[in-house]
């Protein structure tokens, strides 16, 4: 946990809206804590004020119960082979006899919010639905339809709508139109109906009007659907254990069971614990401290994460709640162990290793050319190393087969399907996105590449390039040439063929015809220089001429 900063509703509006605003607001002092990501159990009050009072040793760490009716009296979700190609997996329990208050009613509404937010991933894996039981009756069914068919009074409506209808009707609402993606495309919606017929839910979307729950709600029937099994029991797992405690027994949960298509049945929650075993040595070792087996059996307890040494103080025992999906593996228990004991209470060390750091031979050179090319009047820009297949292949004249470039898989934008090969449209983006700038305008930038290698183990290498852009009234090819010479000046290579450098005529698709040179070092080429060609700068939607020169500088580490 990390404590943000200590605020007030006033103080929240008053800087997003000015103290005008402000005036009326509660000064009530809030507390703003961050939550690491992966503990599910710390984003509701109950599980955040739960886990403080453990790890200050005001309370034991509870053992969550699942209570299973007799086979005639548990709730039933039905699941349908309807389902399949839509939101497949389903699970359910219910918390029996709970006290909801006006804080814990918002409180249980918040945290479905933050996991929704969270390890559901914007309802995309899972969607969590609570409903009151007592206004229903099971068995339940979770079944598809066609949008045309379902019809139901959403939460908070005072009308009854279609499928189709809600889509529409939610379009332009602020929170749930950026669900609608998850199943508006499907031939059927998911839904869930009780034993007369009732909707309670239009999983990910909405919830029924008729289940809806109120501060005397006392039977609670939770369900999650999604695509992902593992979420959605961890889902459920973390929704009961926190509200349980509102129960009239503390820490119950009713069991629900869950009838897949095939006949296959299963009881949920599963509420499952586990034992872990480490050894004492093991933790000292990774974390950097030499406590012993019993001490770091109670920095664990304090964890939430109840231990004790077995055998002869060799190992220790740790049981996992259902509340902890973030302890996979032995070093996620040594990260407790770490944090209960403080980072900032483990004393500091000299390494037993003696190396002496060095900067990298190319960084070096890189970050030397950088200053000198700055010193010569360019300016440095720093553009993405993602682009789109049109910059680096059919502006520039070329076919995208002919640049070897490493594709992205799945790439959210247009902007940004493969990993550039050349540094040259970037700086000419960026002088179409400064065309305003008084001319001339002289950008450089050193910067990697990547292409295709299929001798290298991850299929791919980089290459460290030096781009310069000379853009005028008039080309300047003279001026990018200089640069050039003043580049092979800093780096030590004559001008000659035998062992420094030379230009000779050339062609390149980005180049204007007989403009163009390319660039011989160290008996190889190395880059090329010349006139842009019109088209490319049409294309780049620039007006001016311009020159450019771009080399590898790797040969000359």
């Amino acid at each position: 946990l990390c404590w943000d900063l200590t605020t007030s509703e006033k103080d929240i509006i008053s800087k997003e809206k000015g103290e005008e605003k402000a005036k009326g607001a509660s000064d009530v002092v809030l507390y703003k804590i961050d939550v690491p990501a992966n503990r599910y159990d710390l984003l509701c009050l109950e599980g955040l004020v739960r886990g403080l009072q453990v790890f200050t040793e005001r309370i034991n760490v509870p053992r969550y119960e699942k209570i299973i009716p007799a086979e005639g009296e548990r709730q039933k979700l039905i699941i349908t082979e309807q389902t399949a190609q839509i939101r497949p997996h389903a699970v359910a329990a219910v918390l029996r006899n709970i006290t909801f208050t006006k804080d814990r009613y918002d409180s249980f509404i918040d945290l479905q919010e933050k996991l929704h937010q969270n390890i559901c991933r914007k309802r995309a894996l899972v969607a969590i639905g609570t409903h009151d039981l007592d206004t229903i009756s099971g068995p339940f069914t979770f079944t598809a339809k066609a949008p045309s068919e379902i019809k139901f009074k959403p939460l908070n409506q005072s009308q009854e709508y279609t499928a189709s209808q809600i889509m529409d009707l939610y379009r332009t609402d602020s929170h749930l139109r950026h669900y609608l993606h998850l199943i508006e495309n499907k031939p059927r919606y998911p839904v869930i109906y009780d034993s007369n017929g009732v909707v309670l839910s239009m999983p990910p979307i909405i919830n029924g009007d008729h289940t809806k729950i109120s501060l005397s709600t006392r039977n609670v029937f939770i369900e999650c659907t999604g695509t992902d099994i593992t979420k959605a029991k961890i889902v459920l797992d973390i929704i009961v254990t926190m509200f349980s405690e509102y129960c009239e027994k503390p820490f119950t949960v009713e069991a629900a069971e869950v009838v897949y298509p095939n006949g296959k049945t299963h009881i949920y929650p599963e509420l499952a614990y586990r034992t872990e075993k480490v050894k004492p040595e093991h933790i000292n070792k990774k974390i950097g401290i030499s406590e012993t087996p019993s001490s770091l059996a109670k920095l664990l307890t304090r964890m939430c994460l109840k231990s004790h040494v077995t055998g002869n103080g060799n190992q220790i025992e740790i049981e996992i709640p259902p509340t902890r999906a973030d302890i996979i593996h032995a070093c996620d228990i040594v990260e407790d162990a770490a944090i209960a004991y403080g980072y900032n209470n483990i004393q500091m060390v000299i390494p037993k290793t003696y190396t002496i750091a060095n900067q990298l031979p190319l960084n070096k050179l890189a970050e030397l050319l950088r200053l000198d090319l700055a010193a010569a009047g360019f300016t440095e820009a720093l553009t993405f190393a993602l682009c789109s297949q049109e910059d680096i292949a059919d502006k520039l004249g070329m076919d995208i087969s002919a640049t070897n470039a490493v594709r992205i898989a799945n790439p959210k934008t247009a902007e940004f399907q493969v990993a550039r090969t050349t540094l040259l449209p970037g700086l000419l983006k960026t002088i179409a996105s400064n065309r305003k700038m008084p001319l001339p305008l002289k950008l450089f930038e050193i910067s990697d590449i990547v292409v295709k290698d299929p001798n290298t183990d991850v299929g791919a290498r980089n290459y460290r390039h030096l781009c310069a852009i000379y853009y005028n009234k008039s080309p300047g090819f003279e001026i990018i040439h200089g640069l050039l010479d003043r580049v092979m000046q800093l780096l030590d290579v004559p001008p000659n063929e035998e062992n420094g450098y030379t230009i000779k005529a050339a062609e390149g698709t980005a180049f204007f015809p007989g403009r163009c040179a390319e660039v011989f070092a160290k008996g190889q080429s190395v880059g090329k220089l010349g006139v842009i060609h019109p088209d490319v700068i049409t294309k780049f939607e620039l007006t001016m001429p311009c020159s450019a020169l771009e080399i590898n500088i790797e040969p000359f580490v």
